[in-house]
């Protein structure tokens, strides 16, 4: 699935559209969109009314007329149209007209590890509609090591786990390609929806969703180990009156609630070692766990991953863009590939 890098040498931009955001990097400019997969759009007229930050924040709090939608989701696109029209107004006319110049407009796509046809056809339309004429697909988990630095076209192991919104990838890389991956099916979605469904049994207080990251971020930088607060104010509605609430919210039990979907993770980074060649296994007890992504930054993920794995474990300088980062540095040409002289006969 992964196009080589003299095929993405030739494009002339790459889109990484996630589950959470959409990065959209220009050859010879850099990174120029890094907003929220997000549009809001009038149902009564069909016209795009926000994309991005803007309409993130109107996320249940619009009029009935005004529905907010999120056209990726998992990383794969759900709704071509929409996803086509939130990207034409994140680019901006500027950087529109910057691209058509091209005479020959050839686009790089980031996508999930094992994306099945159908996922890749739609990422590719995606970006056709946006007046591509050639469109080459890139793994996620390669892109991103190569993102954050992981010396990946060398005959030694790198693993990398790429944390998302809707999903969680792990992955063990050695000579420009994956050995052995993993997709877990949670993500800081499902992190969220824990701590959701934490305050509605326990509390009884319902919290949107777009509200929980001040939860984590109360945690402190140990928040899945002991030493964070004990207690945090959190404001929300009651679920039997409809009224305003305020309540103290235990962050010993918070973090026991965090820590039963990120299970599923572990035991995804396990199955990857059991199933990985001895001689790279030996590798990364020195080299560790490289951690990219947004959901890299939830307090104290870092610290729970060590104690359970016994490696050292490491967050990328800039863990959620290194997937894109990683592809702009393919399409800039500023890695090589490893060269082996064919043996003469």
């Amino acid at each position: 699935m992964t196009a080589s890098l003299e095929q993405l040498r030739r494009c002339h931009f790459a889109v990484d559209l996630g589950a959470a955001r959409t990065r959209v990097y220009v050859k010879g400019a850099g990174l120029v969109v890094d907003q929220p997969s997000v549009a809001a759009v009038n149902t009564r007229t069909g016209a795009l009314i926000a994309v991005g930050e803007f309409a993130e924040r109107m996320t249940g709090r619009t009029p009935d007329y005004i529905r907010v939608v999120r056209p990726v989701t998992g990383g794969t696109v759900v709704d071509i149209e929409m996803a086509q029209r939130m990207l034409r107004h994140l680019l901006g006319d500027k950087v529109r007209r910057t691209l058509r110049r091209k005479p020959r407009l050839r686009a790089a796509a980031c996508t999930p590890h094992n994306a099945d046809p159908l996922a890749q056809r739609a990422a590719i339309e995606t970006l056709v509609g946006l007046g591509a004429r050639r469109v080459e697909l890139v793994d996620t988990l390669i892109a991103a090591a190569v993102g954050c630095g992981l010396p990946v076209e060398r005959p030694e192991a790198s693993m990398i786990m790429v944390c998302g919104a809707a999903a969680t990838e792990v992955a063990v890389l050695s000579l420009g390609s994956i050995v052995t991956a993993e997709r877990i099916r949670v993500g800081g979605e499902a992190v969220d929806h824990a701590i959701v469904q934490h305050l509605r049994h326990q509390h009884e207080l319902m919290l949107p969703s777009q509200n929980v990251r001040p939860l984590q971020l109360a945690l402190s930088g140990n928040g899945l180990t002991s030493h964070g607060p004990t207690s945090t104010e959190i404001h929300g509605r009651d679920v039997a009156t409809g009224l305003a609430r305020s309540v103290q919210v235990d962050t010993a039990a918070v973090r026991h609630a965090i820590q039963t979907p990120l299970t599923a993770v572990l035991d995804g980074v396990g199955k990857v070692l059991r199933v990985c060649p001895p001689d790279l296994v030996a590798d990364l007890a020195d080299r560790g766990i490289m951690m990219v992504g947004g959901s890299a930054l939830l307090p104290g993920f870092d610290q729970m991953l060590r104690q359970a794995t016994g490696m050292p474990v490491h967050i990328a300088e800039r863990p959620d863009i290194c997937a894109v980062q990683g592809v702009g540095t393919m399409l800039e040409g500023r890695i090589q590939p490893l060269e082996l002289d064919p043996l003469s006969s």
